[in-house]
């Protein structure tokens, strides 16, 4: 027979050793960290799930399975307002976001001043450098969101149904769809056309109906909605270079091994690319040809022609911009961008 005081003394020893069992097990649980975006799911169309599963599968691999990186597409996790402000609360880890981060940090406008970047190559040695560093630091101090790469929308450009566009002229009376925010209404503005703010999930609609006359997004975005069964003119003018941040929780971030952090960081740059990579080929190899296949008439204006479209906008739109972040920030991404332009023409001399 066990005595009272033995039974307790092995009570606590099974307490203590299914403790230690359960410890054990619960180090051996990986850390979640849900990934949402809002587009679509196939990896050869969708520039974010591309970048999403790549860094997903690298993540997963290079930690030995310490981070199971989940991804959220389609707006599973909500559309990219409602993600972002639940990344900012720490109940998603991280996700992929653009159009809406202005109304989180203002200072993200920056990067959509008409004719700002004359290239991708440009745009990109600004957003990996010192000053895209700066736009990254504005973020984690106002947001609590650190931002771990730079990717992607690409450059936006004029469709509609109407007339060719080569000029701003050719822009006024027309209706365009834009996004619901006053820098895309001022540029429009500025060229003299009628800017209406439309649901994207309502572009195609409304422009088959007649009650926008053309839109404006990258060639990938035009394919992807098929609008080109809707519009007949394509105007190769670049005036606004979409960007993708790649954002995560600081605290979540912080939370993690320092070895952990790093892999979550490397991976996150290296997926950028990818995400690069898919959306000039969507836009400016599968896209175009898809356009031109379908019997749409493209124009690629001149170097002339697109310093009137910038004269045109860059005035007002700075205007606006200036009231809602400090003309100092304004005056350094010119300034920037016109340096990484006058480094790059000298590597030809």
């Amino acid at each position: 027979m066990f005595s009272k005081k033995s039974v307790l003394l092995m009570l606590a020893i099974l307490m203590v050793l299914s403790c230690f069992v359960f410890s054990v097990q619960a180090a051996d649980q990986p850390i979640i960290l849900k990934l949402a975006h809002a587009d679509a799911t196939d990896v050869l169309t969708s520039r974010k799930h591309a970048q999403c599963v790549f860094f997903a599968n690298m993540v997963n691999a290079k930690s030995g399975g310490r981070i199971e990186v989940q991804v959220y597409g389609a707006g599973a996790l909500g559309a990219e307002r409602e993600y972002v402000e639940a990344i900012m609360a720490g109940t998603v880890q991280a996700g992929i976001a653009s159009g809406v981060l202005g109304g989180f940090l203002p200072e993200a406008m920056v990067t959509d001043i008409p004719y700002l970047f004359p290239s991708e190559a440009i745009a990109w040695k600004v957003l990996d450098g010192p000053f895209g560093d700066k736009l990254s630091k504005l973020m984690l101090e106002k947001t609590g969101m650190r931002n771990l790469a730079f990717a992607e929308v690409g450059f936006r450009h004029f469709t509609n149904d109407v007339r060719p566009i080569k000029s701003p002229a050719d822009v006024k009376g027309l209706k365009i769809r834009v996004m619901e925010t006053p820098l895309y209404v001022n540029m429009i503005k500025a060229l003299g056309g009628s800017p209406t703010p439309i649901a994207w999930t309502e572009t195609y609609t409304a422009l088959q109906t007649g009650v926008v006359d053309g839109q404006e997004n990258p060639i990938s975005s035009t394919v992807f909605a098929k609008l080109y069964e809707v519009q007949k003119y394509i105007t190769l003018d670049g005036h606004v270079y979409g960007v993708d941040w790649f954002l995560i929780n600081d605290k979540f971030f912080k939370s993690l091994p320092e070895d952990l952090q790093y892999i979550i960081l490397d991976s996150a740059r290296i997926s950028a690319g990818v995400g690069r990579g898919l959306q000039l080929l969507n836009s400016n190899v599968v896209g175009l040809q898809t356009v031109l296949d379908h019997g749409c008439e493209v124009y690629a204006p001149t170097e002339e022609e697109l310093n009137q479209f910038k004269e045109a906008t860059q005035g007002p739109v700075i205007e606006w911009l200036q009231t809602v972040i400090s003309i100092d920030l304004i005056n350094e991404a010119l300034e920037t961008v016109e340096k990484a332009v006058e480094e790059q023409k000298a590597l030809i001399k």
